[in-house]
Parts: structure tokens; sequence; C-alpha cells
């Protein structure tokens, strides 16, 4: 069996996710990689209907993305979530989200949350 991964990465995000209030408040920038594993399609010949439309990957990350929450873990959850009910056929999935210069006192790249069914 071949597998096709469809990816999304490195999406830029300005969201107002955070545990504290000040976070939420102030919001930061966050990057979202996706990836989709399906079963290769025996033929595609340009039929979008026979894998993963990454626009509406896209608008599901978007949508998340709005919806402010405390945890990063409920946001990855909550996309990991929708992508199995969008594409029931998919083999597997990873989402991960970065959070830029987290405020913890030092100087922090990034934080990340990975999940992955």
């Amino acid at each position: 069996m071949e597998i096709t991964t469809i990816s999304l990465l490195d999406m830029y995000f300005f969201a107002h996710h955070g545990f504290y209030e000040e976070e939420r408040k102030g919001g930061n920038e966050f990057f979202l990689d996706v990836e989709i594993r399906i079963q290769k399609a025996e033929n595609y010949k340009d039929d979008i209907d026979k894998t993963i439309n990454y626009e509406t990957i896209y608008s599901i990350c978007k949508e998340e993305m709005n919806n402010t929450k405390q945890l990063l873990e409920t946001v990855v959850e909550l996309i990991l979530e929708r992508i199995q009910k969008q594409w029931p056929e998919a083999l597997g999935a990873k989402v991960e989200i970065r959070k830029l210069a987290p405020q913890l006192g030092g100087k922090v790249k990034y934080s990340a949350v990975k999940m992955e069914f």
C-alpha cells in the first residue's frame, strides 16, 4: 500500500491562547504544522475528491486558532478531532503548534505541543 502525506507547514497565526490572563489579553505568535496520511489513490487524474484539500485543512486550523483556549494541548486536540471527522479515511495525522517566545523569564525560541493518531 502506498501512502500519500498532505502537509501544511509553518502556518502563521496571531492568537490569544494561554493559561494566564496576560497571555490571552496580549496574544502571541504561533506556527502550526499539520500532516495527514492517506492511502494513495489509484489514479488522481486531477480529482481533488481523491485527496485531502489543504484549503480545508487551513480553514479548520484558522477557526480553531481564533477560538481562544488556555492550553495548547486543547487546540491541537480539537484540530485532530476535526481532521478525523472530516476525513475518516485518514490513516493518521500529526499536528504541532509552536508558541514563539513564551514568557518564562528567560530567552526561549518557542514552546511546542505535538499530537498524532
